[in-house]
């Protein structure tokens, strides 16, 4: 069986945590460090968007400078989504292709889905695959609302999943942040969404700890994966380069507004 590294429940900022996460992808391919699954939270509340987003086109951003919420432009592909800081916990694995008993995209979210249904069904919420569609990566949803969703990039074989899920919901802040295309009305949106997306609050009617899903989410990629998770801290090459990659990219206004560096 396998030995991967964990990196344990942690919280920072959302430019620190796309830092890392790039950091840790960075270091896999340079064969560094050994296929990882890291835990983290977000410090403030952050708006996240995809690779090849608009911010203008898909966040409220006077509304976040407001707020106080961070936006910061992702190193992989998907939608725009709102990490709110105590409602989510987020996941990101970084493996080879081949350690997942994959060979194509398509594999490795159903791969990597599976082990965060086992970790829903240990918390007592069934949950199933929605493969997605053009629009929409595949995701999890529990009576077809949503409650996890993720997004990757991939480069040298080595693939970076990293996805969301989803504690509990502020849907009124959530769609004060979040731009949805045609419609204009906060309010609205969120009632909206209220169809669509849910939260392991919503499902079991009682707040779930950070601690607790961390652990389920840790024993179900373990089942699902067959692997170890042997915790252990990022390498001072890793922590040196997503120090780099935060004052250098993530916290700079010319690749959050425009994807350059």
């Amino acid at each position: 069986m396998n030995t991967w590294r964990l990196i344990t429940l942690e919280t920072h900022n959302a430019f620190m945590n796309m830092a890392i996460d790039e950091a840790i992808l960075q270091s896999r391919i340079e064969k560094l460090v050994p296929n990882t699954i890291r835990l983290y939270q977000w410090q403030p509340s952050a708006v996240s968007i995809g690779k090849n987003q608009n911010p203008n086109d898909t966040v409220y951003v006077n509304n976040c400078r407001k707020l106080g919420v961070d936006i910061v432009r992702r190193n992989s592909g998907g939608g725009t989504v709102y990490h709110d800081q105590t409602g989510e916990l987020t996941y990101s694995v970084t493996t080879q292709i081949s350690d997942l008993d994959a060979t194509d995209i398509t594999t490795v979210y159903t791969r990597i889905y599976s082990a965060i249904t086992d970790a829903l069904r240990l918390l007592g919420i069934p949950a199933d695959y929605s493969q997605g569609d053009h629009k929409n990566c595949p995701n999890l949803t529990v009576n077809t609302r949503k409650i996890s969703g993720s997004a990757q990039t991939v480069k040298r074989n080595i693939v970076q999943q990293h996805g969301t899920l989803l504690l509990n919901l502020d849907l009124s802040q959530m769609f004060q942040l979040l731009r949805i295309k045609g419609l204009d009305n906060c309010n609205t949106a969120a009632q909206i969404a209220q169809r669509k997306i849910t939260s392991v609050q919503n499902e079991l009617g009682h707040a779930v700890t950070k601690e607790t899903a961390a652990k389920a989410l840790t024993q179900g990629f373990k089942t699902m994966l067959k692997i170890n998770l042997k915790p252990a801290q990022l390498t001072l090459y890793e922590q040196a380069l997503a120090n780099k990659l935060c004052k250098n990219k993530y916290a700079t206004e010319n690749w959050n507004k425009n994807g350059k560096i």
